[in-house]
């Protein structure tokens, strides 16, 4: 049993509110336990240098906590003049995973900026910003649909992360902040609505793991994303 009461399984309790932002063309709140995050989506007609004039779309994320989204206060990043190495691995890591979603082709050669602000974090937060994100965007394209900008849903499927790891011995789902500070193992996965794989991240932080429990993890991550997918999917007004 889980210090938290939950089962190994177990996600903690996930809901996703649309429409919180009221100029942006997508928006949420995601709340997966005590992590919340809002992430608005941007449409913009200008794309960068490198794909202007292809007739390709581009996705890029940016990412960024409030100063006491943790126990103690962080500094602005803004004050610091330029994000730090993880805050820059994160963002690339939701835009990677986003634009595996989506037909560029069909986007068109306009760009959807995807902010994730965390306003309280415990544990999560990369994987909560990949999930509402995914919503965000969904909505931002929902309204291109709509307005007859473009004719076709660029959207290829769902797109949901989620936490695993080894703490313990036992592999559990959705580790929270406590859980992640104790792991043996920490990973993270992204994957479609179809239960296929964007991206891994895994690492030993202490001892290192077998294939076995590896295979156990992507597993439970499975589970997780299909339950984050029918969340997403009830989300969406």
């Amino acid at each position: 049993m889980r210090t938290n009461g939950r089962q190994p399984d177990e996600l903690r309790p996930v809901t996703i509110e649309a429409g919180v932002n009221r100029h942006a063309e997508g928006s949420c709140l995601i709340r997966c336990g005590n992590t919340e995050v809002i992430c608005t989506a941007s449409l913009e007609t200008r794309v960068p240098p490198f794909i202007r004039n292809s007739g390709l779309g581009w996705v890029t994320a940016e990412y960024g906590m409030l100063p006491r989204a943790t126990t103690e206060r962080n500094r602005r990043e803004a004050s610091a003049g330029r994000p730090t190495g993880r805050t820059q691995e994160i963002q690339r890591l939701i835009g990677r995973s986003l634009r595996a979603a989506i037909d560029r082709v069909r986007l068109g050669e306009r760009q959807i900026t995807i902010d994730c602000d965390v306003i309280q974090a415990d544990g999560g937060t990369r994987c909560a910003s990949v999930t509402g994100g995914w919503v965000a965007l969904r909505m931002a394209v929902n309204h291109l649909l709509r307005s007859g900008i473009i004719s076709k849903d660029p959207i290829l499927d769902h797109v949901a992360a989620i936490s695993c790891g080894i703490v313990f011995g036992c592999p559990v789902l959705d580790l929270d902040y406590g859980e992640d500070r104790e792991a043996e193992t920490d990973a993270n996965f992204v994957m479609t609505g179809r239960g296929t794989m964007i991206e891994v991240q895994c690492s030993a932080e202490r001892e290192p793991f077998s294939r076995k429990e590896l295979d156990s993890m992507l597993a439970l991550a499975g589970k997780g994303t299909a339950r984050l997918a029918a969340i997403q999917k009830a989300a969406i007004p």
